[in-house]
């Protein structure tokens, strides 16, 4: 885009590499100019955390609330019993109501950390849309409004097209969640005077939806923006690792373990990742970026830090970092690595077998990968390498805690209870 905004939250959105699409850049500037802007994205409520790979979205709600305008963060209670077919190849499990409410209690934790919530102009809201979803009359719903959409038009949607030429079904239930979706952008902005919905860059469809609908209902101007789909330099998808989701709770996942992720980064990522998901200015993000050599580790460990920080409060970040330094530069055990309990229980009288171990403490998904970690010279045993699968670690090994180790950067620590 040639176009240079004028506003504090487009520029920071444009110079840290948020904008992918903008319905009309140069109109959501003047209104951004013009006064408080309040703005949404959605978040389906189907786990008790969300993960890393939302973190470009809870950033940009973060940068519209640092320069003066007003987040919300629209709890999709309602959407989540139908699922949203964008980037899907199969329909979404169904939640029951009471465990799509234990969710959104769990999201709010994340949202906390990040955003201010109350009742002033720039204070965060987070509606649930349920509220207006749960009491729709179907009949009237389509007479009101499913008259704005036509089939021919949604088919186009990329969301739909994706499931369609894979042969994936597409049900009736998420056919009608574009629908919905734009229907909240419409009540939104009925309710919060909302004038932006923002997402990825694969939402594009349903937010243009919502745009029409809105300007078509309550004779309003709105706007759209996108952000590219983030991936790592690799191809790989945000938010995984091969231990699984990188979650935002820390009852999910522990602060070490969160710090480790973004420590873990490769050179090629260092320099995108710290102007997208930390607050220092660009131009030491670009600095920082590119290092090279032993260098770039220590623009890693300013990563970790600032976004462990945000995540999990400044005292969780110094507590990993000095975890870190005392496991890979001192070759000691660590106190703030994750901890397995085992029950007397898991172990016989020869003990456990190395391979059950690692298999407990979630450093591998399987015994077979155990086996070849253990082949390829990966796995030790309190810092010594473990040469044989069938060794046999004894109680009173375990019940002293003992640290393994997958790689160099994989760490757990093991102890017995009962």
């Amino acid at each position: 885009m040639t176009y240079k905004p004028k506003s504090e939250f487009l520029h920071e959105m444009q110079t840290r590499g948020f904008l992918s699409d903008c319905t009309d850049l140069e109109g959501l500037d003047e209104a951004l100019l013009n006064g408080v802007v309040p703005a949404y994205i959605g978040f389906d409520a189907t786990a008790d955390s969300l993960h890393v790979g939302s973190l470009i979205q809870i950033m940009m709600l973060r940068w519209l609330q640092k320069t003066g305008h007003k987040p919300i963060t629209l709890m999709g209670g309602g959407t989540t019993k139908i699922g949203d077919p964008s980037g899907k190849d199969e329909s979404r499990q169904l939640l029951t109501a009471e465990k799509i409410n234990e969710n959104i209690a769990g999201i709010r934790k994340v949202f906390d950390k990040y955003l201010t919530f109350g009742e002033g102009p720039t204070d965060a809201v987070q509606p649930n849309n349920a509220e207006w979803l749960d009491n729709l009359n179907y009949i009237d719903f389509l007479r009101d409004y499913g008259r704005h959409f036509t089939i021919n038009r949604m088919l186009t949607f990329d969301s739909v097209k994706l499931r369609l030429e894979r042969e994936q079904p597409l049900t009736f239930l998420e056919f009608n969640y574009m629908l919905l979706q734009a229907y909240d952008y419409m009540e939104l902005n009925k309710r919060f005077g909302c004038l932006l919905q923002m997402g990825g860059s694969d939402q594009w469809g349903n937010i243009v939806n919502g745009i029409d609908l809105t300007r078509r209902i309550n004779r309003q101007t709105v706007f759209g923006l996108t952000t590219p789909l983030l991936t790592k330099s690799d191809g790989s998808k945000m938010g995984k690792s091969a231990s699984g989701a990188i979650w935002l709770n820390e009852d999910k996942l522990s602060a070490y373990e969160f710090w480790q992720f973004w420590r873990n980064t490769s050179d090629a990522d260092t320099g995108k990742f710290l102007k997208l998901f930390t607050e220092l200015p660009v131009a030491e993000c670009e600095r920082l970026g590119a290092l090279e050599g032993a260098e770039i580790n220590a623009a890693k460990i300013i990563l970790a830090n600032e976004v462990t920080t945000l995540a999990h409060g400044a005292e969780a970040a110094k507590a990993a970092e000095a975890t870190a330094r005392e496991v890979f530069e001192k070759g000691g055990v660590g106190d703030d690595l994750p901890t397995v309990t085992l029950a007397a229980s898991d172990l016989s009288d020869a003990g456990i077998s190395v391979v059950q171990l690692f298999v407990k403490a979630g450093l591998v998904k399987s015994g077979k990968e155990a086996k070849r970690l253990i082949a390829e010279g990966g796995a030790k045993l309190d810092d010594v390498a473990v040469k044989d699968a069938g060794t046999m670690v004894s109680g009173e090994a375990i019940a002293a805690t003992i640290k393994l180790s997958a790689g160099k950067k994989r760490h757990a620590l093991v102890k017995i209870e009962g």
